[in-house]
């Protein structure tokens, strides 16, 4: 990495998470948007391009998002190269002024009294380090040579196992991670044509880590429910949105199904199809489906609705108001039985009667429990009785491997509230995650995952992986 004097211009930009960012220069302000975070940051560069030509060399670039601060040069042929280490968000000082050496040229100082020796901390550490071994070293007795042995050879019992094919393959080392995709190093990988190809940064590890859990092979079809008896919990909207996550990530066979035993929600809140049929339509089909073994999706779709780019599927609960059908267990059993045969994961939308039958078919078909609630009052004492009931009725070890997640309902969230609701789920569950407040899902109206704020889909894919990781 060059390394360049402190004398050159420098120059601060911000991104957001909403696909909005600022840049100063000379001490103006800009303001910069674009339809997405990348597109964010190569305005910057563009315009960090141009103040390097007006200056007619190279310019000192800050650059900071929510993962931390990325030094940076940028040239006026518009290259770009790194001029320094990328500092975490956690590590990062409080100003990025703090972070920028001054403009001005140094003086020659006047030479000041010899003061006494400093400990480097960096060196200190090394020595603590280093100084343990030997020690070890030295405590250690001394062995003569003709005393060392060769460890006992241990031969296949009639009881053990031989390696086999399996066991070689997965003795292969893990994978290396590629050069950052996203964040400012992914923009200076970008922009440089890959000449300089930054690590990603722990933010990225993670988010590969993410996608890496929801990819996870399986050995069958799997089931998914979503939970909470009180209305208005952010149950059908989680329904959704880990199918789109699933979907995104695995290439499709995903169902999001609403299981309520009437008129559930989920109809309406995912994309439109060229038919009205729901899963009254098709139980009413499912003998002819079940006796016919060379069926395939293909002849599901009259029944589910594709969700285009998110890649799933959504099965309708009956939206006749004055309908006089309804799902009980048989239904439901038959239903699941039918539909594991087209679709590797199926997530489960359920209505507000524990009592029911189909409700509690559900549950015990589930492979994963998730107990979703909005960060109130109301639903957390919804999701807390849920639990309650069902450690009552035998499901404690499905309690115990639940995800719960909580869902803000607003933009500013009770933090009191919160923190009690994550003490007493984090005792019950095996994790408690939070989803944010996203203004897109408000409307109540058909998801569109690319509206989504950036941080939104993250914390989905967080949540999916937390989900996936039980299946």
């Amino acid at each position: 990495m060059t390394q360049h004097t402190p004398l050159l211009p420098r120059i601060i930009a911000f991104v957001g998470d909403d696909s909005t960012g600022e840049v100063t220069i000379d001490g103006v302000r800009q303001l910069v948007a674009a339809p997405d975070e990348a597109g964010v940051r190569e305005e910057i560069i563009a315009r960090v391009t141009s103040a390097a030509i007006r200056i007619g060399g190279p310019v000192r670039l800050v650059a900071e998002d929510s993962q931390g601060q990325s030094p940076l040069i940028v040239y006026p042929d518009g290259r770009v190269e790194s001029d320094g280490d990328f500092v975490p968000a956690s590590e990062r000082r409080s100003t990025l002024a703090d972070a920028l050496p001054e403009l001005e040229p140094e003086l020659e100082a006047e030479p000041e009294p010899e003061a006494a020796p400093v400990a480097d901390p960096i060196l200190s550490i090394l020595a603590a380090v280093t100084a343990a071994p030997v020690a070890a070293v030295a405590a250690a007795p001394i062995t003569k040579p003709t005393e060392r042995r060769m460890p006992p050879v241990s031969l296949p019992t009639s009881g053990s196992t031989t390696p086999d094919l399996a066991d070689f393959l997965k003795s292969r080392p893990q994978e290396t991670a590629g050069p950052a995709e996203r964040g400012w190093q992914g923009t200076v990988s970008r922009m440089t044509g890959g000449r300089v190809s930054p690590s990603p940064s722990r933010i990225e590890v993670t988010h590969r880590a993410a996608i890496a859990a929801v990819q996870r092979g399986l050995s069958g079809p799997r089931t998914i429910v979503v939970l909470n008896p009180k209305g208005g919990a952010h149950k059908t909207t989680a329904t959704l949105l880990i199918a789109a996550t699933f979907g995104i990530h695995r290439g499709g066979y995903t169902l999001a199904w609403d299981n309520n035993e009437t008129m559930g929600t989920l109809g309406v809140r995912a994309q439109g199809a060229a038919h009205n049929n729901t899963a009254v339509d098709l139980l009413r089909d499912l003998d002819r489906l079940d006796g016919d073994r060379t069926v395939s999706v293909a002849d599901v779709d009259r029944y589910v609705r594709n969700q285009g780019d998110s890649r799933f599927d959504a099965l309708a609960s009956d939206q006749d108001p004055a309908g006089a059908a309804s799902i009980d267990d048989v239904a439901f059993r038959k239903l699941h039985s039918t539909l594991s045969r087209f679709y590797r994961i199926l997530v489960i939308d359920t209505g507000n009667n524990m009592r029911a039958s189909n409700w509690e078919a559900a549950v015990e078909t589930a492979d994963q429990l998730v107990v979703v609630s909005t960060i109130r009052e109301d639903t957390g004492y919804g999701a807390a009785s849920l639990l309650d009931g069902l450690r009552q009725k035998g499901h404690a070890d499905k309690v115990a491997q639940a995800v719960t997640l909580l869902a803000s309902p607003a933009k500013r969230v009770d933090n009191k509230l919160s923190r009690r609701l994550h003490d007493h789920f984090q005792q019950l569950t095996r994790t408690v995650l939070d989803v944010p407040y996203d203004p897109s899902l408000v409307a109540g109206g058909p998801l569109n995952i690319e509206a989504l704020a950036p941080q939104t889909r993250e914390a989905w894919l967080r949540a999916t992986a937390a989900i996936a990781e039980g299946l």
